[in-house]
């Protein structure tokens, strides 16, 4: 459980199954969710000085999640980035992590592995 105050976990993904998926399950868990359908949209909302995880499709329409991680980094470089894909791209996945990702998971993802990954990033800000 999140606690009793909320923390945002922020998602980003052009699907909307993915993100009414993963905003149940980040309600349930007792964290305060946030959906925006695209990067642009997240950046434009003024919501990122106050999340606390944000999880990103890798490929989206306009700036993808790779792009995402590295516009956010110049004002919160310890924000838990934790991205999710439906390719299994192994270069895109190291990129991810050499730039400071969280986690890495596939789509579909496991419910549980990816409330996981939340708890740790949450708990590890890097």
């Amino acid at each position: 459980m999140a606690g009793s105050a909320k923390q945002f976990v922020v998602a980003v993904d052009d699907d909307f199954r993915v993100r009414e998926s993963i905003e149940s399950l980040v309600e349930s868990a007792g964290y305060a969710p946030l959906m925006f359908s695209s990067a642009e949209e997240f950046l434009q909302s003024g919501t990122l000085l106050g999340a606390r995880c944000l999880i990103t499709d890798v490929r989206m329409p306009g700036i993808n999640g790779i792009e995402l991680q590295r516009r956010i980094r110049t004002e919160r470089p310890e924000l838990p980035v934790i991205f999710i894909s439906a390719h299994n791209d192994d270069e895109t996945r190291q990129r991810a992590f050499d730039e400071g990702a969280a986690n890495f998971l596939y789509k579909p993802f496991d419910a549980v592995e990816l409330l996981e990954a939340i708890r740790v990033a949450l708990a590890n800000p890097q």
